[in-house]
């Protein structure tokens, strides 16, 4: 199986621990890149995995 390069709105609401209004927010800002199949988000894995590496903490 080929390894994954995109991420759902699901994926990224468990791994933050964040709802899903929240996860939209994190859209919105435009901090890491995403795209649209259909009516789906899909969010690249490696701009966000390199966003949340660069993430410090409160």
């Amino acid at each position: 199986m080929a390894e994954k390069r995109c991420y759902t709105i699901k994926e990224i609401q468990s791994m933050l621990g964040i709802s899903r209004p929240t996860a939209y927010a994190l859209l919105q800002k435009r901090e890491f890149r995403w795209f649209m199949i259909g009516n789906k988000y899909r969010i690249s894995k490696n701009s966000f995995d390199d966003w949340l590496d660069k993430q410090e903490p409160d």
